[in-house]
């Protein structure tokens, strides 16, 4: 039984609902029910759009060629194998509490068949990396970075890269409600439902597909969405979502991560305030 089904039992439901239900039809107040308690989840989050603009080397991007000191070289795995930028935030567009507000963020993974995940840690900084530069010397130039750039037009291997060219990022201000797959989810919506609605939790708890709130799309802060589970648990120190790039898709697909699905880096928000960068958790997958 869903919470359709408790607008049925006219002795049964809460007072609120009673008052409602004389001018509202039971689906008007499941949804209104349902807005109400994801609400009490809501977060501030950047939401990211994909531009067809042409990110210079310190801007915010997707893809391409990120920036790179003059005294370093392309990072590379622990086998010398180059690293690809997958994307790159310049700070000062983020005006999220705790996360860092000047300097360039920057995502760097394998071009290989799991695009740089590590199965057995997803924390081992090795086939993909996590930079942060608070003061980027803004004399290096483009040129000078795409000459450490190694030739691949050789390699044999597949090319496995989830972005396909290079893409500028526009950035909005919104509020995010917790996502279904997030594992704080369910004990999330539990203690919500018990708190307002005391009497009636057991069968508003019934069926929790009533509460599922999606989760997608790309996005600094906010809840995350997978396409099969959240890897996390709750004795999981990761727990804000750094960055998050979801496959994305128009007549001629400009992201793709496996079979449609999502990618995401979280961090320990003590570790964000100090912007220490050293311990995030990387994980993608798809469906």
């Amino acid at each position: 039984m869903g919470l359709l089904d408790i607008f049925k039992q006219k002795n049964s439901v809460p007072e609120k609902v009673k008052t409602c239900e004389k001018t509202d039809s039971g689906a008007n107040m499941v949804k209104e029910i349902r807005e109400e308690i994801l609400q009490k989840t809501a977060i501030p989050y950047m939401r990211l759009q994909l531009t067809d603009t042409k990110p210079s080397l310190f801007d915010s991007k997707v893809g391409g060629i990120g920036y790179v000191p003059r005294d370093a070289k392309i990072p590379e795995d622990s086998k010398g194998v180059q690293l690809r930028l997958l994307a790159q935030i310049d700070c000062a567009e983020i005006t999220l509490e705790d996360f860092p507000h000047q300097g360039l963020l920057q995502f760097w993974i394998l071009n290989d068949d799991v695009s740089g995940l590590h199965f057995d840690d997803h924390t081992f900084q090795d086939t993909f990396l996590v930079l942060y530069f608070k003061e980027p010397d803004r004399t290096v130039t483009e040129k000078e970075v795409c000459e450490k750039v190694q030739d691949s037009s050789s390699d044999e291997e597949e090319d496995y890269f989830p972005v396909r060219g290079c893409y500028g990022l526009a950035f909005s201000e919104d509020v995010d409600t917790i996502s279904y797959s997030d594992y704080r989810f369910e004990s999330c919506i539990r203690k919500l439902v018990q708190q307002d609605y005391p009497e009636e939790a057991e069968n508003l708890l019934e069926n929790m597909d009533d509460f599922f709130d999606g989760g997608s799309g790309h996005k600094i802060g906010g809840y995350p969405g997978f396409a099969q589970w959240d890897p996390r648990s709750s004795e999981d120190t990761h727990d804000v979502l750094l960055f998050q790039l979801d496959s994305d898709m128009g007549t001629d697909w400009k992201i793709l991560w496996g079979d449609c699905g999502i990618g995401n880096f979280f961090i320990n928000r003590e570790k964000l305030k100090n912007c220490d960068f050293s311990d995030v958790l990387y994980t993608w997958d798809c469906c």
